[in-house]
């Protein structure tokens, strides 16, 4: 059936519009179709990710409950090397850390806790990792190192933790104005239903503390 005239005008602006301006629509296309599986594949990827890391942590909860700490490590170096950026890393070095502790490892449960200070974009993590590293550096006397850990910002629900930490160190060099301070924060930023209140309040009293001012 010939086209008419109209027609014919209709399709001849279609060519040249098409012309002009097809190539670019086409590889726009591509571009917004490209985008959307890569976007797919990595939603895919990170619940394949997930998935496996879950796997690995099931394995080295086995580990923790046969006492097995060899098991435990290895679980943990393979995750944090797998799945390092995945919370189940940082969750893995902090049981393993607890693990080596437990077998006397010391030097094994520092390492672990360090990767955890060094690479975590968690600051919960981190702030346990410092608060417990804090703690196996005290028990070495490694005073300066262990202040350092716990020293600065931390997260809220880590600040009175923290500040425990630093007058437990503090006490440890005879810094007993220090640590009464240290303790007396300690105090001020813990709940009073908190039942750690009453064993920062024992060890304020030990070095003639004074009663801190009851938490809001």
């Amino acid at each position: 059936m010939a086209f008419d005239l109209e027609e014919q005008e209709q399709l001849a602006s279609i060519k040249a519009w098409w012309n002009t301006y097809g190539n670019l629509l086409t590889w726009i296309l591509i571009a917004v179709l490209g985008a959307f599986a890569a976007w797919n594949g990595w939603k895919y990827y990170q619940r394949s990710q997930a998935l496996q890391a879950g796997q690995l942590y099931e394995e080295l909860q086995k580990g923790v409950t046969a006492k097995d700490n060899a098991l435990v490590q290895r679980a943990a170096s393979d995750m944090q090397t797998k799945f390092g950026r995945t919370a189940y890393a940082q969750m893995s070095a902090l049981t393993a850390a607890k693990s080596a502790v437990d077998a006397n490892d010391m030097a094994t449960a520092k390492a672990q806790l360090q990767w955890i200070v060094a690479g975590s974009g968690e600051e919960e993590y981190k702030a346990i990792a410092r608060i417990r590293l804090a703690g196996l550096l005290l028990d070495e006397k490694a005073y300066d190192e262990g202040l350092k850990l716990v020293s600065g910002d931390f997260p809220t629900q880590f600040a009175a933790l923290a500040s425990d930490r630093r007058g437990d160190i503090l006490v440890a060099q005879s810094k007993l104005d220090e640590a009464r301070a240290a303790y007396k924060t300690a105090l001020e930023k813990t709940d009073d239903k908190n039942p750690g209140r009453q064993l920062i309040q024992l060890k304020l009293d030990a070095i003639g503390g004074e009663p801190a001012k009851t938490a809001a």
